[in-house]
């Protein structure tokens, strides 16, 4: 059932951050998917998700030293901060009582090493209200209105942070006094980002039940124990989908060693002995992984999936992509892929085609806004298959992505890669 205290995001722009040099998507539905063919900038969104939850984690000095500092991180050609900024409902299900807070973030750097710029929120009073600031800091230095609902009105407090390169809302919002600016750090930190791979699948781990799978899925067994342990109910719920979904699956667990590990092992129904994970296959155990992470319990607030079409059937995907929608309205999940048969499934309002212009940034067009779309879907079209025709206002989607379409559309093969502009810059 919906959960209706979760805050859900409805705006993402992203300014300066690698190819990403000016982006915005609006209007988020709680299922997005991000289509597009390799490098078209699909997984640097994912990472803008990771950088500013890494900020939150371990702090902006380690988030942006992974990621080569300004060098690497800063659009080619482009001066100025890297700037982030999100819109978003704490309680989305109250609209349109609930307001729109707008998270505004932009880090610079110096020869000491990267700081915080500019770091604001803001809201409107009522729904016709001017927005004003609640907090507002720049360089560590800066003002909040505390209390549950904070007014222009109210008095303005003043706050040093002990160095430029804090972030104000991580700081200020472990504490209960902010309690707007602390449900925001809640929201960042709850994140999921899914990097799973089969292989980590594998491991045996220690025994001990863990609440959440963790971003490569190497604590598969220990999350299955937990939910033998506490919601078993779940637990046979996650298993009888995915016997559905597999064939001859008979049942999958989690046992206990001698030596104080787990080992995952899955019994087919035609044989009388079950085998071990790192004989299984590799869809089994990802989807196995997904089902885990779509039927959390107590799903965190935003679920980000990377590329799930890796390692599963194409007949699995329409049916994952079911999964995911079921899954949103207990949470928001962001999705990337270039499978056409995961978007066959999708409504034209959930779907932005990403694609990279003359200049090589990363442009993005939400599929219900292009040209003919709509009807096509109103006369039994699926967006995949338009996508692979290159129907999309784009071009061919391997080809010519964002290239103005002919008028008389044709596929034309003739091109070398290299020809067109976009390819110089994949």
């Amino acid at each position: 059932m919906p959960r209706a205290s979760v805050p859900r995001l409805e705006e993402l722009s992203v300014q300066n951050y690698r190819a990403l040099r000016d982006l915005q998507l609006r209007h988020l539905t709680p299922m997005t998917v991000l289509l597009g063919p390799n490098g078209s900038g699909k997984s640097t969104i994912f990472d803008v998700f990771a950088f500013l939850a890494e900020c939150f984690s371990v702090g902006l000095r380690k988030a942006w030293d992974r990621r080569g500092r300004f060098r690497e991180l800063r659009s080619r050609g482009a001066e100025g901060p890297i700037v982030i900024e999100l819109k978003y409902r704490e309680r989305p299900d109250s609209m349109p009582e609930s307001r729109v807070i707008t998270y505004h973030l932009a880090i610079d750097e110096s020869v000491r090493g990267p700081f915080v710029a500019e770091e604001w929120l803001q809201w409107r009073r009522g729904q016709q209200g001017k927005p004003f600031r609640f907090l507002d800091f720049r360089h560590g230095v800066g003002q909040v209105i505390s209390g549950e609902a904070p007014d222009a009105s109210d008095e303005r407090i003043e706050e040093r942070l002990t160095s430029p390169e804090l972030l104000a809302v991580n700081t200020l919002g472990q504490f209960a006094s902010h309690p707007r600016v602390s449900a925001l750090r809640r929201f960042i930190t709850g994140w999921y980002l899914s990097y799973l791979t089969a292989e980590h699948t594998r491991t045996t781990p220690e025994a001990g039940p863990q609440e959440r799978l963790s971003a490569t899925g190497d604590n598969l067994p220990n999350v299955m124990q937990y939910l033998k342990e506490h919601h078993p109910e779940r637990l046979a719920e996650i298993l009888s989908v995915l016997a559905r979904r597999v064939p001859h699956l008979e049942h999958v667990q989690a046992n206990l060693m001698e030596d104080g590990r787990l080992l995952l092992q899955l019994k087919d129904a035609p044989f009388e002995r079950p085998i071990l994970a790192r004989f299984a296959s590799d869809g089994t155990l990802k989807l196995l992984a997904y089902l885990i992470v779509l039927y959390d319990p107590e799903p965190p607030p935003l679920i980000g999936i990377e590329e799930p079409e890796n390692h599963l059937h194409p007949r699995l995907l329409p049916e994952l992509s079911e999964e995911i929608r079921t899954a949103s309205a207990r949470t928001q999940l962001m999705v990337t892929t270039h499978s056409p048969f995961f978007v066959n499934t999708l409504r034209p309002e959930e779907l932005w085609v990403l694609y990279r212009n003359e200049e090589g940034y990363t442009q993005a067009r939400r599929a219900a806004e292009m040209r003919g779309i709509p009807a096509a879907i109103a006369q039994g079209g699926k967006l995949g298959q338009l996508w692979m025709e290159g129907a999309f206002e784009l071009g061919d989607p391997l080809t010519a992505s964002g290239q103005p379409k002919r008028r008389n559309f044709r596929l034309d093969t003739s091109p070398q890669r290299g020809d067109n502009p976009d390819d110089r810059h994949e």
